[in-house]
């Protein structure tokens, strides 16, 4: 670590000094004033959007919103800058690979110091209220990618391969390169984990960015930009632009982007690629399924993950637990019952129940009202606003944990009703006894994020292994849906615009194109043949 980044730590006032957010005092009397960055510059804006506290309403944070034409137009006349061949490849200013390199290094190291590492958790916990365990998981994660590609490992990453030729003198090269100027927009539900790790990502392969956080949460993404520049980030390699959707869309519009990045709903992704003529990469939303086998073993093990994924963060999870198929093996074991008696020991006293950012209470109860419509239907628990008293406002939902029961043989007649994303604490839940039927349903579900085939039984389990393609599939006895991505790609399968977050081969495939050069050089033929 370099000295000056050594006497910024060894700085009592190191946290204030870094981060001019403090969350202690982040109040209505006291709100934080987000800052745009732009070209290597902080600026203010000229208009601001307050943002309310999830927990009591309050409103504790001003973010820039109408950014006027000019304004935008400054990100435009920044993005063009950038060449097509990005800030660096394999073949120009490789010495940036060990820079970034560096950098990943230092900022591991920094969001790894227990001062940071709680700051950040702290803040994430203002913004979207999720329990400690979720949202230092969050930060954990963030520090582990960081430190997987310090070093050497950016380089290695964008490493290209030869071919031999036809003749002496004769050789193709695959590279990896860059897009040139790219765009992100991240979703509210990680603050910090998904914007860093595609930020990162983007950055280390030699693209300029622009990036866009949730207007409710970007202060995590301003305060995690600030953490970068300190660990040597180059100012003008990333803009931060704090604005609305529609300012964000045209944004793109009036700049040449290379590429956009995408998380968030399948209905906005969809639009935007439109927007970008197909220049995006996407991880969108999901109804995500998981499938009891015939064999019930460790029961309590996988009604204790079955809560896990269907509520934890009060289920605002792209990966959470949408729908349960129960074998009645499980049903007859009473696996619903005791997943209902964990989830009734959620509490928001402990942010183990959460405020929903983006379904109401009445949005929450109409869905559920026409799901009841359906022969057969039922709530097998909650299906109604948390009973606790609290302040959460009325634009934010504060519903318990819920589980609606659906009959196999109505699901079909009532598919897009049934098979709609709830983001939060809400699932369908269903019983089987031939899978084959589970699998024609499977079959019919649009987007293919994640999975669980939960069973020891290997006949079954590659059964419906063969038979589906969710990108991120656990099988076994311990299968969940939701899991930190720092050790594994994480991403749809089944869409050629489907990115993926966390791995190598995901940053390869989202933030780098292929490019062939075929050297040609020596002696010329003595003799040449028209044809």
């Amino acid at each position: 670590m370099n000295t000056k980044i050594q006497e910024k730590i060894s700085n009592p006032n190191f946290i204030q000094n870094t981060f001019p957010l403090n969350v202690k005092e982040l109040s209505e009397n006291s709100p934080y004033r987000a800052m745009n960055f732009i070209n290597g510059i902080w600026k203010c804006a000229s208009n601001y959007l307050e943002i309310l506290d999830p927990l009591n309403g309050d409103k504790f944070i001003l973010v820039p919103n109408n950014l006027t034409e000019e304004e935008i137009n400054e990100y435009r006349d920044a993005a063009i800058q950038c060449p097509k061949s990005g800030l660096h490849n394999p073949l120009k200013n490789p010495d940036r690979y060990n820079l970034y390199g560096e950098i990943f290094h230092r900022v591991s190291f920094l969001l790894g110091l227990p001062q940071v590492e709680d700051y950040f958790v702290h803040l994430i916990q203002r913004v979207a209220p999720k329990s400690d365990i979720q949202a230092r998981g969050e930060v954990k994660v963030t520090q582990r990618f960081l430190m997987n590609f310090s070093g050497d490992q950016c380089r290695f990453l964008t490493r290209s391969f030869n071919v031999s030729g036809d003749v002496q003198g004769q050789q193709s090269s695959g590279y990896r390169f860059p897009y040139g100027h790219v765009a992100i927009i991240a979703p509210f539900n990680f603050p910090l984990e998904i914007p860093a790790l595609q930020m990162m990502g983007a950055l280390l392969a030699g693209n300029r960015l622009t990036i866009k956080g949730d207007q409710r949460v970007s202060v995590v993404l301003e305060m995690f930009l600030r953490l970068l520049h300190l660990a040597g980030l180059p100012p003008t390699d990333c803009d931060l632009i704090h604005c609305d959707g529609p300012q964000m869309e045209s944004l793109l519009k009036k700049s040449n982007f290379r590429l956009l990045q995408f998380t968030g709903s399948s209905g906005i992704a969809e639009r935007l690629c439109n927007v970008m003529n197909g220049k995006i990469k996407i991880e969108d939303a999901g109804f995500d399924w998981k499938i009891l086998g015939p064999d019930v073993i460790e029961f309590d093990y996988v009604a204790y993950q079955s809560d896990q994924d269907a509520y934890a963060f009060s289920g605002q999870k792209c990966s959470a637990q949408s729908i349960l198929f129960a074998h009645k093996n499980w049903v007859q074991a009473g696996i619903l019952d005791k997943i209902k008696l964990l989830a009734e020991q959620r509490s928001l006293q402990n942010l183990t129940i959460c405020p929903i950012l983006t379904w109401n209470n009445q949005r929450i109860q109409t869905h559920l009202d026409k799901l009841l419509a359906i022969q057969g239907a039922k709530v097998l628990f909650g299906g109604k606003p948390i009973n606790e008293q609290h302040k959460i406002p009325e634009c934010y939902g504060s519903y318990l944990p819920t589980a609606v029961y659906i009959p196999l043989q109505q699901i079909k007649e009532n598919f897009e009703l049934v098979t709609t994303e709830v983001f939060g604490p809400f699932q369908v839940v269903t019983e089987y006894e031939n899978e084959d039927h589970v699998i024609e349903i499977l079959e019919n579900i649009p987007h293919n994020l994640t999975a669980g085939v939960v069973s020891n039984d290997i006949r079954f389990v590659q059964k419906i292994l063969a038979n589906t393609i969710n990108g991120v599939t656990y099988a076994g006895i311990k299968a969940r849906t939701t899991g930190a991505p720092q050790n594994h790609w994480f991403g749809p399968c089944g869409d050629p615009r489907g990115t993926g977050i966390g791995s190598p081969e995901a940053i390869v495939q989202t933030w780098t194109t292929h490019r062939e050069i075929i050297m040609d050089i020596g002696t010329t033929p003595k003799s040449l043949t028209q044809s």
